[in-house]
């Protein structure tokens, strides 16, 4: 009988090629794997969980995959396959999923729904009509811009989402469709899909009126940051066709252009650069981190895309539909594509989290002040209590923001003293008193790296630009601390960050996914596979209980910590393994002096003194799921995924029984984070077997070590021992008692036979010839093993 290796060998491959799908430019992807496997911790490491991997991705061209084939084995039917097809074709965003046992073919449509078993696969011209069909693509001269081919960059192809959304967002304007939008995570890579947009409809010469020349396209945001590094790096290809429209300056011989808002909008002084084009010069706009103002129908930057209506307008979000981006979503309409968080996580693309919640008493508490308490200026403090929303706002307190710093500094010397950490304070000022404190408790370091540590706002600015350049390059050391207010908050990309910190509240949730941002970046090659948030404030463990949010973290510890910044006590904790323009909207102003220019006075009150202490330090982790926070036990938590798993203790055991079945419980365990062998270390159960000790975590039965279990197989079944010449026999309780000392993976054949006491009895054919053979002796381990679990 086939196996899946023998359909996928014999049949597929030969009949895929009879239809004409190896004929360039049609391709055929043979085991394509399409994600990298969800980082998952067990035993306290960090490890790969499985990958998705397509048997066979069909490509029309090579940058437009058709269709998804799943081959099963002769003696499955074809329809066994058809689910897996369906499931890899809707994340792929393929509409054609076919299955195969190498008799059969059935495929599924999903632009008509329907089922249809085939005698051969379909030709590519068949799908590609389909295709076009669905997609409403009757124009030839669209349908083949839709497969002009991409930049080639081989050492970093598209990812699977990516593809998607850059062919979803060709397909909608090739089909006129003027505003568009694209809803893509922070850390999924926006900018490459942008450029592979603009360069496909670049190389088409493709144009909003169909003539013949190349189209002028306007990439806008609201930072420089979000400019610059695009137009030096990613849109690099385009040479000489790019241009920036800065500093007054204007060109109209270029292809592709760059501006902020603030460079080309009108203000008091200014008419609005942007009116030195006419309304009909760009052919497509694209619109960067669209949701942060520019779609807003009382924005002064809604002008300028309102100016140029008849350019097609592509927005790109990293923020789902929330109350506070409804307009940007009424703007551009329902997204083309969307690649959340929680899925990028899920896929091993991004990197899950750890979220440590701590808790100053002040924090805990409130603070109020002492009757008639003066501040730094002589001030009287006014008598209410302050809280968490209120420090550096309302009233500095120089104790707590070192006590913060003093817990940080612990943290990054029981992890790691050069990982790379960004902590959000609540302005400008209160950026530069933490990294004053920061600098001072780390003294030893700043001697040999002046730049350990950073502040990064608007006021340093090309300095500034110049300390966040060297955090973001994964070969520099230092700087390994930025302080700063909101200027990092989005466009930052800083693959080696592992910790962002939250000193500030963040009251968005829209804000708050764009600072989580700021970690999501994977990078195994320099030991990046997760990072924590170190949550001062509040904000993380608040936003990760909005259900709207969307890839929570892992596990959850809460430290108490003294005045000195020393931890008390840990409960729940895993151990691991110049431009103001580039301020968004909202952007604090420096406090204290200079003085508030209406009423001459400091912005708020300084409080010098007083001495403050951590008394909670909260650790959360992302469950493997990804779908919430837990700080749960080992042990809870493994009954809870075990109940998932199996609604039943029988039905576990049915599984539990099949030594095939039996390896992929304990690899969809795993999976889970959950690690027998440091599971049996955690509860103190060495000598148990891991079949009683989950159920007795998940359904309280009873405990029993592997070799009471033995004993007992031997003592009420000696009727199937008694089947068994001596020479066999004495082969099965060699087994049972190696069983005894170390478990059931004793009972993997034939690897087991060739080692001690096994060895002492031939080699494994000569073993097998105890039992008549090598089907026969699987048949009595096989037995021998079920028996063992059978009650």
């Amino acid at each position: 009988m086939n196996t899946e290796a023998d359909t996928c060998r014999k049949f597929v491959v030969p009949r895929l090629q009879a239809a004409g799908w190896d004929n360039a430019p049609h391709a055929i992807n043979e085991q394509r794997t399409f994600t990298d496997g969800r980082v998952i911790f067990v035993g306290g490491r960090a490890r790969r969980g499985r990958q998705k991997r397509a048997d066979y991705i069909l490509r029309f061209s090579a940058d437009y995959p058709i269709a998804v084939v799943e081959a099963k084995a002769g003696y499955k039917s074809a329809a066994d396959g058809l689910q897996q097809a369906k499931d890899y074709a809707e994340i792929l965003g393929l509409k054609f999923a076919i299955a195969t046992n190498g008799d059969e073919i059935v495929e599924f449509d999903f632009f008509t729904g329907v089922e249809t078993l085939r005698a051969d696969f379909p030709a590519p011209a068949e799908l590609w009509a389909r295709q076009r069909a669905g997609l409403g693509l009757a124009d030839d001269a669209a349908a083949n811009r839709l497969l002009t081919p991409g930049f080639p960059d081989p050492g970093k192809p598209l990812r699977y989402y990516q593809e998607g959304a850059v062919n979803q967002a060709l397909q909608a304007i090739l089909t006129g469709r003027r505003r568009a939008l694209l809803t893509l995570c922070t850390g999924a890579g926006k900018t490459a899909v942008a450029f592979q947009i603009a360069w496909r409809l670049w190389s088409a010469g493709w144009n909003k009126r169909g003539d013949f020349r190349k189209p002028k396209i306007l990439f806008l945001a609201d930072r420089n940051i979000l400019v610059d590094d695009p137009m030096g790096k990613t849109f690099a290809p385009f040479g000489d066709a790019r241009f920036k429209i800065e500093n007054g300056v204007v060109s109209q011989a270029r292809d592709i252009y760059f501006a902020i808002y603030q460079a080309i909008a009108r203000d008091e002084r200014r008419p609005g650069l942007y009116r030195e084009y006419a309304r009909d010069f760009f052919d497509l706009i694209i619109v960067d981190e669209c949701h942060r103002g520019s779609a807003r129908d009382d924005s002064s930057w809604r002008e300028i895309l309102e100016y140029f209506e008849p350019a097609y307008q592509l927005g790109m979000t990293a923020t789902p539909l929330r109350d506070d981006n409804r307009d940007t979503y009424a703007y551009f309409g329902a997204p083309l594509y969307t690649y959340s968080l929680a899925q990028g996580i899920a896929d091993g693309f991004l990197a899950p989290y750890r979220v440590h919640r701590v808790v100053t008493d002040y924090d805990a508490a409130g603070w109020r002040p002492t009757k008639g308490e003066l501040d730094r200026f002589g001030r009287e403090v006014p008598d209410d209590e302050y809280h968490t929303k209120d420090f550096e706002r309302v009233v500095a307190l120089r104790a707590r923001t070192e006590a913060i710093a003093r817990h940080l500094t612990h943290f990054l010397a029981q992890t790691d003293r050069f990982a790379k950490t960004i902590v959000f304070c609540v302005d400008q000022e209160h950026a530069s008193e933490m990294r004053r404190a920061l600098a001072n408790l780390n003294s030893d370091l700043v001697v040999a790296y002046p730049d350990y540590a950073c502040r990064v706002t608007a006021d340093e600015g090309d300095i500034g630009k110049g300390k966040l350049n060297a955090f973001q390059d994964v070969e520099t050391k230092v700087p390994v601390i930025l302080t700063t207010s909101q200027l990092l908050t989005t466009g930052v990309d800083a693959p080696t960050c592992k910790n962002v910190v939250l000193a500030r509240v963040v009251g968005s949730m829209t804000e708050f996914k764009q600072i989580i941002g700021r970690g999501t970046r994977l990078r195994e090659d320099y030991g990046k596979l997760f990072f924590n948030i170190l949550d001062y404030t509040g904000t993380a463990t608040e936003k990760f209980a909005d259900p709207e949010f969307d890839g929570e973290p892992t596990a959850e510890t809460v430290t108490e910590i003294d005045a000195d910044g020393e931890v008390v006590t840990t409960e729940g904790e895993e151990k691991p393994p110049q431009e103001t323009a580039d301020e968004p909207e909202g952007e604090q102003p420096p406090s204290g002096l200079p003085p508030d220019e209406e009423s001459g006075e400091p912005r708020k009150y300084y409080v010098d003194g007083g001495a403050v202490e951590v008394v909670a330090h909260l650790v959360y982790e992302l469950d493997t799921d990804g779908k919430r926070l837990t700080c749960k036990k080992l042990t809870d938590w493994t009954g809870e995924k075990v109940r998932t798993l199996y609604p039943t203790a029988a039905s576990f055991r049915a599984d539990w029984l099949d030594a095939d079945k039996r390896q992929a419980v304990v690899e969809a365990l795993a999976e889970r984070g959950i690690d027998l062998e440091t599971l049996a270390q955690e509860t103190g159960r060495p000598d148990d077997d891991p079949f009683d000790l989950l159920c007795h975590l998940a359904w309280n039965a009873p405990l029993r070590t592997r070799r009471e279990r033995a004993e007992r197989l031997q003592r009420d079944r000696r009727d199937f021992f008694d089947q068994y010449g001596a020479d066999a026999r004495a082969v099965l309780e060699a087994l049972l008692e190696k069983y005894a000392d170390h478990g059931a993976a004793q009972f993997v054949l034939p690897g087991i036979l060739k080692v001690p006491p096994l060895a002492g009895f031939g080699n494994p054919s000569e073993i097998a010839r105890r039992f008549g053979g090598p089907e026969k002796l699987r048949a009595a381990v096989n037995e021998m093993s079920g028996l063992l679990y059978a009650a």
